[in-house]
């Protein structure tokens, strides 16, 4: 169908409200892209079932997901990935999981939908995994192994140790005198004290720092200067044994590149189709029937984008004993709301999203909807929209068929 003919009667709208349904980046593009269809049937049907299963379970267990299409790249160039990364790829495990979890139960008749959540890739193991192992994209957890556990044990002790060493200076009556301030404070990654600038030769050592002033100096005693070599390479142990773990977890992952590419996609459609959802919910919706006899049958229709509170339901019936309608009435009387509702509720079904209306509806699968619905000024002032309303009737009437629904507002004759 035509894009102008669906921004006439505001379809664009209904997708703005729809992408705010979505929880994915995938399914708020999906919804943004999504356009009337001639399998009506079935996405109606697809619609149905996914709400059926929210009035059973509850909303979807979906929040926004990462893009972790780079970390995947990654993977498969055999690339050890951050933690950052790591977490990412397991949220996806973990969505899926959680999505598959919440499908299990409750889900009967539910034919179009069981291939999504089925076909959804779970580990439970490497997900459990990632989570024990890293806190978060700068935190690996102390027990992520043996190793890194004895690592940090070890620069616990040291730090105690090279602490009390420094406390016994800073604490003495031979050289608190020469300190700016008793305390511990660390420079370049090792521990120091603040010396007054006029007493630096007091006290032996290596100058890491002086402060902006200039009356400071930062300096790490002889005695603790083994110790603090100690403590630094056991620093350096641990960032080469937390480069292990991560390494060892992206070479677990690397063999599911195409399973967790595949749950993506998944994700991204069972959030496009609950969105739709959602919002018939939302709405009220209900599946409407579908006929072969080309007529519409719309019972207490609701215009989708008046408040719940406001709207008019109204009732629209062609082309079961006539084939042309004309609506007749005084300014703000509805005219205009009646033809948009007819088609933008068509257009709804049209693309798998239940209808406000009466569930005893009844429509037709029209090959086009064609509508000229321009502004209200009078043609009499001004030339160019008359000429716009002319050319778009011609247009209209070169590409209408017997199977097209052609509405026209303000229509007028001259002699």
């Amino acid at each position: 169908m035509d894009l102008k003919y669906l921004k006439k009667l505001e379809y664009n709208k209904i997708l703005e409200i729809l992408e705010n349904f979505s929880k994915t980046y995938i399914g708020k593009e999906k919804c943004k892209l999504l356009l009337p269809s001639n399998n009506v049937n079935y996405l109606l049907e697809q619609t149905y079932q996914a709400l059926n299963i929210i009035y059973k379970n509850g909303s979807l267990p979906l929040s926004s997901i990462p893009n972790i299409n780079i970390p995947i790249k990654n993977l498969e160039s055999n690339f050890s990935l951050t933690a950052g990364d790591i977490l990412q790829v397991a949220t996806i495990l973990k969505t899926s999981r959680e999505l598959k979890e919440y499908f299990s139960t409750n889900c009967e008749n539910v034919d179009l939908l069981i291939e999504y959540f089925k076909s959804l890739y779970i580990d439970k193991q490497i997900e459990k995994e990632i989570f024990d192992k890293i806190l978060d994209e700068n935190t690996i957890a102390d027990n992520a192994s043996s190793k890194l556990i004895s690592i940090r044990k070890a620069q616990k002790n040291l730090g105690v140790e090279i602490k009390n060493k420094l406390n016994s200076i800073i604490h003495s009556t031979s050289y608190s005198k020469y300190l700016q301030d008793s305390i511990i404070t660390i420079k370049n990654e090792r521990y120091v004290v603040p010396v007054k600038e006029e007493y630096k030769g007091q006290i032996k050592g290596f100058i890491h720092d002086v402060s902006s002033s200039g009356s400071t100096i930062f300096i790490e005693p002889l005695s603790v200067f083994e110790l603090n070599n100690e403590l630094n390479n056991l620093k350096v142990e641990e960032t080469i044994e937390i480069a292990r773990i991560l390494t060892e977890i992206s070479k677990k992952l690397s063999t599911i590149t195409n399973e967790l590419k595949n749950n993506i996609k998944l994700i991204g459609e069972i959030d496009f189709i609950f969105a739709k959802a959602s919002f018939s919910k939302s709405i009220n919706g209900i599946k409407p029937k579908l006929n072969n006899d080309k007529f519409i049958n719309l019972i207490e229709a609701r215009h989708p984008l008046i408040n719940k509170e406001k709207v008019v339901p109204i009732n629209i019936s062609i082309g079961n004993k006539y084939s042309s309608l004309v609506i007749t009435g005084p300014n703000t009387g509805g005219k205009t709301v009646a033809l948009k509702t007819t088609g933008l509720l068509l257009l709804m079904a049209y693309s798998g999203i239940l209808i406000p209306a009466n569930e005893k509806s009844s429509i037709y699968i029209f090959d086009n909807i064609f509508a000229d619905i321009g502004d209200e000024q009078s043609i009499s002032e001004s030339l160019s929209t008359f000429s716009s309303h002319m050319l778009n009737i011609i247009e209209i009437l070169n590409k209408a068929t017997s199977k097209s629904l052609i509405l026209l507002d303000e229509l007028r004759f001259w002699n």
